[in-house]
């Protein structure tokens, strides 16, 4: 009779055991992730930086609780881009003054509303794999202080042509039949894999390279995208 009354009691202080260590394993994992990454921000990706004079044009990066995005001027991506127009991004209208671009998670990028809209299940394929979806949107004049990067006209023409490819189907991709997160937003599908290791944030740092800007090696969160900014190209 105790040992039938012990059993119980025994297996329940190992499953407690067992599930405390694999807390301390998740967490332990979690900022072994977070610091990888910030090294990762903070280390160059080998791309030796430009001197001397040299005409450059304004790049700006903007972000979100958990992404950034890049945003370019209008005027180049309505010369460079104008595939995009038909597809019903207001390239023309005359307030616009920067086109965002963004690269994430099908079923987490096109949830709409607030992040607490999205679900488990979103999550979960952010984590483990989901296919990747373009985001595309329009911004007014800047306001405020927002990151940003200098670059030349091949760096830019670089960069045209690295967001270009990032399209399903490049210059001829259609946009998605889904809702975006106001009337200018358009979502398309996008090239590649999203999860847990390239995400939308190692996505601007693809593109940096890509360009031949100077930039972190991996950024995969937003706060290392953050450091790469600060640490290569200081405002």
């Amino acid at each position: 009779m105790r040992l039938q009354i012990c059993l119980p009691r025994r297996r329940g202080q190992r499953l407690i055991r067992w599930s405390i260590r694999a807390l301390i394993g998740a967490l332990l994992l979690c900022l072994a992730y977070l610091g990888i990454a910030a090294l990762g921000g903070l280390i160059s990706n080998g791309v030796t930086a430009q001197e001397g004079p040299r005409e450059t044009q304004t790049v700006l990066l903007i972000n979100g609780p958990i992404h950034y995005d890049i945003l370019l001027p209008v005027h180049v991506v309505r010369q460079d881009m104008p595939w995009l127009a038909q597809q019903g991004i207001a390239l023309d209208h005359p307030d616009v003054h920067w086109v965002l671009f963004g690269w994430g998670a099908l079923d987490f990028y096109t949830t709409t509303g607030s992040y607490t809209d999205v679900s488990p299940r979103a999550i979960w394929r952010g984590l483990t794999g989901d296919n990747a979806v373009m985001r595309v949107s329009v911004a007014g004049a800047r306001t405020g202080t927002w990151p940003s990067v200098e670059v030349d006209a091949d760096q830019l023409k670089r960069m045209l042509d690295g967001i270009t490819d990032s399209f399903a189907q490049g210059a001829n991709t259609p946009a998605l039949d889904h809702p975006g997160f106001s009337e200018f937003d358009r979502f398309f599908p996008g090239k590649g894999r999203f999860h847990l290791f390239n995400t939308c944030n190692v996505w601007v740092g693809d593109i940096m390279r890509r360009a031949r800007i100077r930039f972190g090696a991996w950024t995969p969160t937003p706060y290392a995208v953050t450091l790469a900014t600060r640490r290569y190209h200081p405002r």
